[in-house]
C-alpha cells in the first residue's frame, strides 16, 4: 500500500575535504559543483531543495544561482547532523515529514535516483530509513573496501528489500550479485531525529559506516535497487571525469 509523503531535499556541504579541499566549489562547466548537485535535486521534483552549508562561501554560491541555502555549524561531525540542523532552521513548523539527504559531491546525479530512494518509505510505513544500491558489475569493485556493500535480499523480481548489513568486506558469500551501496538516504523525520541522538555504534566505529548505528539500534533500513551508481567526486581524477561528462552544459 502506497503512503503519501511530504519530502524536503537537503544537501550537506562543507569545504574541508582531505583528498580534494574546497571540492564543493570546484568549477565544472562554469558552475560550482554544489550548484550542479542542487540543479539535479531540483530536477527530481520531489519537494523543495535546500543546501545545508558549513561555510558562507558555499551558501553564497547557491544563492547566486537562485537556490536556497542555510548556514550550519562547521564543527558538526557528519552530514546527518548537518541536515538535521538545517531542517530545524528551515522548517520549524514541521511541514515536511520526510528528508532526503543528497551528498554535495554528486554533480552528475540522475534525478531519478532521488525518487527511487523515496520508494521504500512510500511502500511500507514500517521503514525508518531508505537508501539505494546498484549491482556491482566491475570485478575490481567486489573486493574494494571503498565500495560499500549493502547486504539485502534483492533479486530480479524483488527491487526493494530490508538491509541486513552494510560492510566494506566482500559480502554476502557465495554465488549471486553484490550490491554497491549509494550513500543517498531518505529518512522519516522522526527517524532522523532519533538517529542523530543515538550514541555511536560499535560496528559504525569499526567499519566507519554511519548507517550501522541505525541498524545496531534496531532501526529498519530498506534498500531500493537502481541501475547504476552515480559518480562521486572524491579525488582529482573524479573531478576530471565530472568535467568531461558535464562539459556540454
Amino acid at each position: 500500500m502506497a503512503h503519501s509523503l511530504s519530502p524536503i531535499v537537503l544537501i550537506p556541504a562543507r569545504l574541508s575535504s582531505t583528498r580534494l579541499p574546497n571540492k564543493v566549489l570546484a568549477d565544472i562547466a562554469g558552475l560550482p559543483m554544489i550548484v550542479h548537485v542542487w540543479k539535479r535535486a531540483m530536477e527530481a521534483d520531489v519537494g523543495p531543495v535546500v543546501v545545508a552549508a558549513a561555510e558562507r562561501e558555499t551558501a553564497e554560491a547557491v544563492r547566486a544561482a537562485g537556490g536556497e541555502a542555510v548556514l550550519t555549524d562547521p564543527d558538526l561531525p557528519s552530514g546527518s547532523d548537518r541536515i538535521h540542523a538545517a531542517l530545524e532552521r528551515c522548517d520549524p513548523d514541521r511541514r515536511f515529514d520526510t528528508v532526503v539527504n543528497v551528498q554535495g559531491d554528486l554533480p552528475t546525479l540522475d534525478p531519478a535516483l532521488i525518487r527511487a530512494a523515496l520508494a521504500p518509505l512510500e511502500a511500507d510505513e514500517g521503514v525508518d530509513i531508505a537508501t539505494i544500491a546498484a549491482e556491482i558489475i566491475r570485478a575490481e569493485e567486489r573486493d574494494n573496501p571503498n565500495v560499500v556493500k549493502a547486504v539485502a535480499p534483492l533479486t530480479a523480481d524483488r527491487r526493494i528489500a530490508r538491509a541486513l548489513a552494510f560492510t566494506r568486506a566482500t559480502a554476502p558469500w557465495g554465488e549471486g550479485p553484490l550490491w554497491h551501496h549509494i550513500g543517498l538516504y531518505a529518512y522519516r523525520r522522526a527517524a532522523l531525529e532519533r538517529f542523530v541522538a543515538l550514541p555511536h555504534g560499535v560496528l559504525e566505529a569499526r567499519e566507519k559506516l554511519e548507517q550501522l548505528r541505525a541498524l545496531e539500534a534496531g532501526m529498519r533500513i530498506d534498500v531500493a535497487a537502481v541501475d547504476a551508481a552515480p559518480l562521486g567526486v572524491d579525488a582529482p581524477e573524479d573531478l576530471a571525469r565530472a568535467r568531461a561528462l558535464l562539459g556540454h552544459v
